[in-house]
């Protein structure tokens, strides 16, 4: 039996699974807010309610918002602040008697998809959160690519390649950086951006079902946001060439994505043919708690 835990900023959810897959409970609580040892607790009770419920010991994984240092194995770039600079695996494998194998939640969600969602079949498949923020994972042949600084697949804080008239100036990043992708292509970049243009501040779903209902201000922000997109994106496939990316997050549910993406991005691939496919996640929201447990593979 393998278990996941998503252990977010709002909630907690773990996940077991069976060695084929198949789903055997899931659960899910707030997270403790701003306290790190109520927090170990938490996912503590949650690894030992399964297990009792279930009869049965399994492997963890965990999949956080953050990275764990490869130079000290504290925690760090996480939105859940308490726990930054926190040793997170040692304290709960010490307090589960276990290994616990720890990792990015969009490397989770990319793992999951590659595993036994979109990407099955892929040999390369690239992660995309397209939400709060814009994150990436990288998988190659069912494994998760880590990198020399635990970073691989970071395409949200390189700059948005490219730059035209209507990207300028450069937005600031929170990172200290000008003109991230991130900056562009998040949730909030979305809205910012139509602001900019209109005097409205809609969310991304309003723009979304404004634009399919022929508002022309609508369209052409979504517009600037898939050409934005599709030049970002084409600057990862230049390396990686991945058979499939999957988009994940609250902009991926956006339909209109997986039919312009091909041409806003192949049109910048140094290619002559253009195969690579995008597609929804198989398993939608599920994938980041999933992937956690398939870190067990």
């Amino acid at each position: 039996m393998r278990l996941g835990i998503d252990l977010g900023g709002t909630k907690i959810e773990i996940i077991a699974l069976a060695d084929d897959g198949h789903e055997l409970l899931r659960q899910r609580i707030a997270t403790p807010q701003g306290d790190y040892r109520v927090t170990l607790s938490a996912v503590a009770e949650l690894v030992e309610n399964t297990e009792n419920a279930l009869s049965q010991r399994g492997t963890l994984g965990i999949g956080i918002p953050g990275a764990e240092s490869l130079a000290s194995g504290l925690i760090k770039n996480a939105n859940s602040t308490c726990l930054i600079g926190q040793p997170l695996r040692r304290d709960l494998q010490a307090l589960l008697q276990r290994q616990v194998r720890l990792a990015n939640d969009a490397n989770c969600f990319a793992l999951s998809e590659a595993i036994d969602g979109s990407g099955r079949d892929a040999e390369i498949v690239f992660g995309v959160i397209l939400g709060t923020g814009v994150g990436g994972g990288i998988v190659i042949n069912q494994q998760v690519l880590t990198g020399a600084n635990a970073i691989a697949g970071e395409w949200g804080h390189n700059p948005l390649p490219g730059l035209n008239d209507e990207d300028l100036p450069p937005p600031a990043c929170y990172c200290g950086r000008l003109g991230c992708v991130e900056t562009y292509l998040s949730g909030p970049a979305l809205t910012a951006d139509h602001c900019r243009h209109t005097g409205q501040r809609l969310p991304a779903e309003e723009i979304d079902r404004r634009a399919s209902a022929g508002d022309a201000a609508c369209e052409a922000t979504l517009q600037r946001y898939e050409n934005r997109l599709g030049r970002a994106l084409a600057s990862v496939i230049n390396i990686l060439d991945p058979q499939l990316v999957v988009l994940g997050g609250g902009l991926s549910k956006m339909a209109r994505l997986y039919r312009n993406l091909p041409e806003c991005c192949g049109q910048h691939v140094f290619s002559d043919v253009f195969n690579t496919r995008f597609l929804p996640p198989q398993h939608g929201d599920s994938s980041g708690v999933r992937g956690a447990a398939w870190l067990w593979n």
